[in-house]
């Protein structure tokens, strides 16, 4: 079935249309999920964006119109930006997590004590560059997502990515007694 065909059986309302659209386009659809959900979301995650795409596609389908992109193109946006509202609500939750278990740190001897501290001061610094540098720095450190990964995810170039990278990490190191425990600690 061609882009033009699946097109008018969308907005005609017929479902083999839509599920010519699903064999053409689900492998795709769960690439770009999987390289913004790559180290923080499950399969399930992926699936579910991927899934909501497809619903998403299913009920705007008389808005579609074929000078302003394909289906394809607007698949791959629709999922691109589920995978990464997905990935910033699993992020937050993973913070919340983070910041528990750095309180709870230190519960006794001087050196968990200190690297609770640390923990905490850098995290502090973290959350103080503000976005997307914020964002960025989590995903490369805590996350360990490649710029490559980082860029698709945020939309930004390698390139982007990477001097976002040196300068958040120049910054934490002068936030942090100009790099003398905690960033050497994380190797920012």
């Amino acid at each position: 079935m061609t882009e033009k065909q699946m097109l008018t059986g969308l907005q005609a309302g017929d479902e083999r249309s839509l599920d010519a659209a699903i064999l053409s386009y689900s492998r795709l659809l769960w690439s770009i999920a999987r390289a913004v959900l790559r180290n923080a979301g499950t399969a399930e995650d992926m699936e579910e964006c991927v899934a909501d795409a497809f619903i998403q596609l299913w009920k705007n389908a008389g808005k579609l119109n074929e000078t302003r992109g394909s289906i394809k193109t607007w698949l791959c946006v629709a999922v691109k930006s589920r995978a990464i509202d997905r990935y910033r609500m699993i992020a937050r939750k993973n913070e919340v997590g983070l910041q528990e278990q750095l309180a709870s740190c230190g519960a006794g001897l001087f050196d968990q004590t200190m690297d609770a501290v640390l923990q905490r001061e850098l995290l502090a610094a973290i959350h103080a560059l503000g976005e997307p540098d914020r964002e960025i720095i989590l995903r490369r450190f805590y996350y360990r997502q490649k710029p490559r990964d980082i860029s698709i995810a945020l939309d930004l170039s390698i390139k982007q990515v990477e001097n976002r990278i040196y300068r958040a990490k120049q910054k934490l190191r002068a936030q942090l007694d100009g790099g003398k425990h905690a960033a050497n600690e994380w190797s920012i």
